[in-house]
């Protein structure tokens, strides 16, 4: 299946649609440990503007906030607009694209993006536009899911449904490559930024069981959610008795503790 920007963007919209109402309850809870690093990152200072890219329901806008930014949250699905201003009333939620931000250029101190870049069809030309709207020695700073074997959360999924179902299943649209630092990096740099970095951060996916991680997917997620509703039903059943035997090495007393990791990447903006 060939690069379609226009395809990519209506798989992702649709999906983010379906899966707002869910998220907060189910996938928010996986994002939640990457908040404090990322923020960090952006080495933005109290009374400073932050935008927050793809923001979702607003979490990290509103953790930003907190740290006495002026956070503004930007996404693209308008019941996640919804969601956010409904949960985060003090932050200014505008519902928009991120290749075609609705801002002037040179408005914001710092741009983050919590697992944002990477559903966008062109990232690059995502992080054009955040350089474009940040000021001269701005920092940007973003995460995204890091590949399948830094990922066990993710690893059990696929493998499981590698071993009982059928990758080819779903008819989603061909995702770009953008969860490794090298691809991180490279994407920073050919936007112009400056002083760039990338790197894996590992956290802990608390869940009570297999049920619990395949549920949370498969309604807080686009990409992993359609992969997981595509499989026959015999297939799924089997899927998640794979994955309980798998994670039971993870276990914790009462609940899983699975190792997730994403990629933490930075750049700056030049003052020239």
């Amino acid at each position: 299946m060939s690069f379609d920007p226009e395809a990519i963007r209506a798989f992702e919209h649709a999906g983010w649609q379906r899966a707002a109402a869910s998220y907060g309850d189910s996938f928010a809870h996986a994002t939640a440990p990457f908040v404090g690093p990322l923020l960090e990152a952006a080495e933005f200072s109290p009374g400073q503007h932050v935008l927050d890219v793809a923001c979702g329901p607003g979490h990290l806008a509103a953790a930003a906030a907190a740290r006495g930014a002026t956070a503004q949250g930007l996404d693209f699905s308008a019941a996640m607009v919804g969601v956010a201003r409904n949960m985060h009333p003090e932050i200014v939620v505008t519902e928009g694209d991120a290749e075609d931000m609705p801002y002037p250029d040179g408005m914001f101190h710092a741009a983050v993006s919590g697992f944002g870049m990477h559903h966008v069809p062109r990232p690059q030309v995502a992080l054009a536009e955040c350089r474009r709207v940040l000021k001269p020695g701005a920092r940007i700073a973003f995460t995204v899911w890091a590949a399948p074997d830094e990922n066990i959360a993710w690893s059990l999924v696929f493998d499981a449904v590698a071993r009982h179902g059928n990758r080819s299943a779903t008819d989603a649209p061909p995702p770009g490559a953008l969860n490794r630092p090298e691809q991180c990096l490279r994407a920073l740099e050919a936007t112009d930024f400056i002083d760039c970095s990338a790197e894996v951060v590992r956290a802990e996916w608390l869940l009570p069981s297999a049920d619990g991680l395949v549920a949370a997917l498969s309604v807080g997620t686009v990409r992993m959610a359609a992969l997981i509703t595509a499989q026959e039903p015999s297939a799924l059943a089997a899927m998640i008795n794979d994955i309980a035997g798998q994670a039971e090495r993870f276990r914790r007393n009462d609940h899983l503790a699975i190792p997730i990791a994403a990629v933490l990447a930075r750049g700056r903006k030049s003052t020239e």
